[in-house]
């Protein structure tokens, strides 16, 4: 019998060195999610436009007796996790850069749509289409970025993504601070925050041109010519930029799992090992990570405002807070492939939790250097944790399914934002925003816990390996 062969494209990937064409490559990539994270962002400030211009309703006025905001939330969270779990497969059968491309014009058009509506019922609806095919994106550009990158610098590739697309955080707050409330040119100022996502599917003609499909994808799919023309590019490029020969490939000293060929990904199970426990432990991870994360960033402003804090002063507060996620990444990216990718998932939930506590005693007497101190705490905490997970989760599924892995796992996440949304609205109802913050910090050391304790390692492995 003819001996069987360790992945040749992912040995050559792997050995490349992190040259200037790999970070053009990290940021077309990047610029894509730039706008899945801007429309992640208009969460919290569009629904205070909306609430601002008398189209959401203050009290028990949206749907199942809850407030609009809330279900406005859960309209986001909903349609995520129709994205993420029953369109992330095709990213499996269609390729990366297909579906990279394919989702930002689905979510930019519908967000627009969204912004030209007048009732609650049909921006939610709106909101939910556009939700979708953020869902799909997300998925895809965690898979994209997962296997074009050298193992060496994968957690690296993913914090200088993160940098770039949270860019659009600060973006969001700075423009809804200047448009909500009020008119511009006749036009209310939150929907010109809608309208954003349009320079997007403007440009990304030309972005998609540029990127490369995923070799790894190919090779999984029996593509192999064609994936060892785009290696062998992407080799020529690297070469290019060091002036010099590239590294030989060097076989790890444990040969990785052969990955299956084209047509064998269906007989691949989420539920057997080794995948079952991955599986068990990042759906417990994302229930009460969606508490944590988007608990804080979504309800901040509402939480702040109960607290006695005026809307224009808590949209400043958090404006502020929002230059931390494009920010602290880059300091991330100075350890990010030497400490184990799991303990930075469960550091930076706790430092969430702890700093959480500290802003339910903001009032609107506190000081705003105090204020700022412990709101950023909050944010680099929750910046390392998404950082980390979404680089390890991508890490966690071979090649041929990924896509379904990964979209599978993270549906969770949003089926509990959107019953966390009215159980946060609840709780905020029923015992304030101490009662809020509370239940935040708690789901956070739940993540640190299940992660901690249950989570494989995959520092410095290659994904075959993994």
């Amino acid at each position: 019998m003819t001996a069987i062969q360790w992945p040749d494209i992912g040995a050559r990937l792997d050995r490349l060195p992190p040259t200037r064409y790999i970070w053009y490559l990290v940021g077309l990539v990047s610029f894509g999610a730039f706008f899945e994270i801007y429309d992640l962002a208009l969460t919290a400030p569009l629904s205070l436009g909306l609430l601002a211009a008398g189209v959401f309703h203050r009290g028990a006025a949206g749907f199942f007796g809850y407030t609009d905001q809330a279900t406005f939330a859960a309209a986001t969270f909903a349609g995520l996790y129709v994205g993420t779990l029953g369109f992330a497969a095709v990213a499996d059968r269609m390729g990366r850069r297909t579906i990279f491309t394919f989702a930002l014009l689905w979510y930019a058009t519908a967000t627009v749509v969204m912004g030209l509506q007048n009732s609650a019922f049909a921006i939610d609806l709106c909101r939910f289409v556009a939700s979708m095919g953020v869902g799909l994106e997300l998925v895809a550009i965690d898979c994209y970025l997962a296997e074009l990158m050298p193992k060496t610098v994968r957690g690296r590739a993913f914090a200088f993504s993160a940098s770039l697309q949270f860019l659009s955080v600060p973006f969001v707050s700075a423009l809804a601070w200047a448009l909500i409330p009020g008119m511009h040119l006749g036009i209310a100022g939150w929907r010109w925050l809608a309208f954003v996502p349009a320079v997007g599917a403007l440009l990304v003609w030309q972005v998609r041109r540029a990127l490369p499909e995923s070799p790894r994808w190919l090779e999984a799919h029996g593509r192999a010519v064609e994936a060892d023309l785009i290696t062998s590019k992407i080799e020529r490029y690297v070469a290019r930029d060091l002036g010099s020969q590239i590294p030989p490939i060097q076989p790890p000293a444990v040969p990785p799992a052969v990955e299956p060929a084209r047509g064998a990904a269906k007989a691949i199970s989420l539920w057997a090992p080794p995948y079952r426990r991955r599986t068990i432990v990042l759906i417990g991870f994302h229930v009460f990570q969606t508490i944590g994360y988007f608990g804080f960033s979504n309800w901040l402003p509402t939480l702040l405002v109960s607290q006695g804090i005026e809307i224009g002063k808590s949209l400043a507060y958090t404006a502020v807070l929002a230059l931390v996620p494009p920010i602290a990444p880059l300091a991330f990216s100075l350890f990010a492939d030497k400490l184990e990718r799991k303990w930075m998932v469960a550091a930076g939930a706790l430092l969430a939790a702890v700093a959480g506590l500290g802003l339910s005693h903001v009032t609107q007497h506190s000081n705003f250097a105090v204020f700022t101190a412990i709101g950023a705490f909050v944010a680099i905490g929750n910046s390392l944790m998404s950082l980390s997970y979404h680089t390890y989760q991508s890490e966690l599924f071979p090649t041929p399914v990924r896509a379904r892995g990964v979209g599978f796992v993270y549906s969770f996440s949003r089926l509990s934002a959107i019953f966390s949304s009215y159980i946060i609205a609840a709780t905020l109802d029923r015992t304030g925003s101490v009662g809020v913050f509370v239940l935040i910090s708690s789901a956070m050391v739940a993540v640190a816990l299940i992660v901690g304790l249950f989570g494989p390692r995959t520092r410095g492995l290659a994904l075959e390996q993994i």
